[in-house]
């Protein structure tokens, strides 16, 4: 049994509900979601949800529903055991991606989230590029990033590995654990229970169930083995599901991610290469382009070695993926993108036809 306290509730969003609605409905947390269906609690018990038609229709967008998370405001039918979805209550924080696919849509993961643990592992998924990705959706969705390298069971050189990491999570937590022999297990605990509300987001056969089972003391999320021939995990975890931790905290697990889009993260890249930005400001031209121009301090640092070249080229993929996701759904950038390529292609028309005078 719960109080809503335990599962996150807070004066940030008591302030939001005002006293006829809560004389009509009661405020509860989603704690399990499918395809618009969704498993509510109140503290003391747990409802399925389904939307109210109201709410479904004045809905703008498919990122407005709820997620795995978000507070709403519900009536309840005891006697069915179910509730009914009135409205959701704004966020504090959002996890977003761009969604599976060619569409060019928002995909809401987890809401109202304090800290996210990326958690990989001492195998082949261990890989730098994607931890930066993952780091830079982090910081744009308001949450405090948390690196997880799991499986340290399969590694006898742990600090090699952290060594390799560390200058893309300076500032950033980091953990080495083993859900198996229990190693870090105690530190991480620790640090969710002083998190408030967790997620937990990494690829699949990363060992983010086994994580959970261990944080909840007991088998909750079923547990596959991974390919030995690739190291790819199976997808063990196939809903977003929020656990109550026995000793406090809050912490929602996720299905392994396979396709990590961007969307909208500008500022959570400017967080992410803080480094690259705290270099540019020092360069001698406002628009340097960090290549061959005078007075460059990035491209100065690495020939220092103070920064690589892959970091470099990471930061401006990310940057132009960015640019162009941005571009899909923005109508006024989508036009300027069209206008610049219409420009470019005048230009090497032109360009050719001089030439061959």
């Amino acid at each position: 049994m719960h109080s809503l306290n335990d599962l996150g509730w807070d004066p940030f969003f008591e302030h939001q509900v005002t006293d006829s609605e809560r004389a009509r409905w009661a405020p509860a947390r989603v704690v399990w979601q499918g395809r618009e269906r969704y498993r509510l609690s109140t503290g003391n018990a747990e409802w399925l949800g389904t939307l109210a038609g109201r709410f479904r229709h004045h809905t703008a967008s498919h990122a407005d529903l709820p997620v795995v998370g978000d507070w709403v405001l519900a009536s309840v039918q005891p006697a069915e055991q179910t509730a009914t979805l009135h409205r959701r209550l704004a966020r504090r924080s959002q996890f977003s991606r761009g969604a599976a696919g060619r569409s060019t849509e928002e995909q809401v993961v987890a809401a109202n989230v304090d800290a996210i643990l990326l958690v990989t592992s001492f195998n082949r998924d261990f890989n730098i590029r994607r931890i930066e990705r993952y780091l830079a959706l982090t910081w744009e969705s308001g949450a405090m990033p948390v690196v997880v390298l799991n499986k340290a069971d399969l590694c006898t050189d742990h600090e090699t590995w952290r060594a390799q990491i560390a200058p893309v999570c300076r500032g950033v937590p980091m953990f080495v654990t083993s859900a198996v022999s229990g190693e870090g297990m105690a530190d991480l605990t620790r640090h969710i229970r002083l998190s408030g509300t967790t997620a937990l987001l990494g690829s699949s056969g990363v060992g983010k169930s086994t994580i959970v089972n261990a944080l909840i003391g007991g088998v909750s999320q079923a547990v596959r083995p991974i390919r030995d021939a690739d190291d790819r995990g199976r997808h063990s975890t196939t809903a977003r599901q929020l656990f109550c931790l026995p000793h406090g905290g809050v912490l929602i697990d996720t299905p392994g991610v396979r396709e990590l889009a961007l969307w909208n993260v500008e500022g959570g890249l400017e967080h992410a290469f803080h480094d690259i930005q705290t270099l540019a400001v020092q360069c001698r031209f406002r628009d340097c382009s960090h290549g061959s121009e005078p007075g460059c301090a990035v491209a100065l640092a690495i020939t220092q070695g103070e920064l690589t070249p892959d970091r470099l080229d990471s930061y401006r993929r990310l940057q132009r993926e960015d640019a162009y996701v941005r571009s899909r759904h923005d109508g006024s950038l989508r036009t300027d993108r069209t206008r610049q390529a219409k420009q470019i292609a005048k230009a090497v028309k032109l360009h050719d036809k001089l030439r061959r005078r």
